[in-house]
């Protein structure tokens, strides 16, 4: 059973009303299930909108910040039910965010989303963890992505084996399932 896990998601709402909503829905989703959301601790776009949804659910949220978003005011610092980490940089959030977490699950994002998801994906490939890691598909959002990678893949630059253990499923009920499957 997942008890700690990763989300990473967008700092900006994006253009379509669901993807907060459901992402709200993520938060309550862990919270009535008992599991703690480790996070990039911001307060705003769909990190503001999962944090709340546990928070509001009476769940547990864990925040892992650099300092230069704490100086732009962009964190959930000092909010009950928010225990938050100021990390000096984006590698070291990321790298305490691993530590943390048991499993990941990647949310609609943009650039700094996509670098997360990578680099922890990058980190179980190369063996520096083996917690697995996954996309909530919501409405296909990551459906290009994923062709993306088959692409890859099928041009011999990956190796079929992190692509199979990637979970990609469209509802949160279906990825907790798979990414705890693969939990050691």
């Amino acid at each position: 059973m997942i008890e700690r896990l990763g989300i990473f998601l967008g700092s900006s709402h994006g253009n379509t009303p669901r993807l907060a909503e459901t992402a709200y829905a993520v938060g309550r989703g862990l919270a009535e299930r008992g599991i703690e959301l480790v996070y990039g601790g911001g307060g705003g776009g769909l990190m503001g909108e999962v944090s709340q949804g546990v928070l509001d659910f009476g769940g547990r949220v864990y925040g892992v910040i650099p300092e230069f978003m704490v100086e732009r005011e962009w964190g959930r610092l000092h909010e009950p039910g928010v225990q938050t980490h100021v990390v000096r940089t984006m590698h070291e959030r990321k790298a305490m965010m691993t530590e943390r977490a048991q499993a990941f699950l990647t949310l609609p994002g943009g650039l700094g989303t996509l670098e997360e998801f990578f680099e922890v994906w990058t980190w179980g490939t190369l063996g520096l963890h083996a917690k697995p890691i996954g996309l909530l598909n919501i409405d296909g959002f990551w459906d290009p992505l994923v062709t993306m990678l088959e692409r890859v893949t099928e041009a011999g630059f990956m190796a079929p084996a992190p692509l199979d253990a990637l979970v990609v499923e469209a509802d949160l009920d279906a990825a907790l399932s798979a990414l705890a499957a693969q939990l050691d």
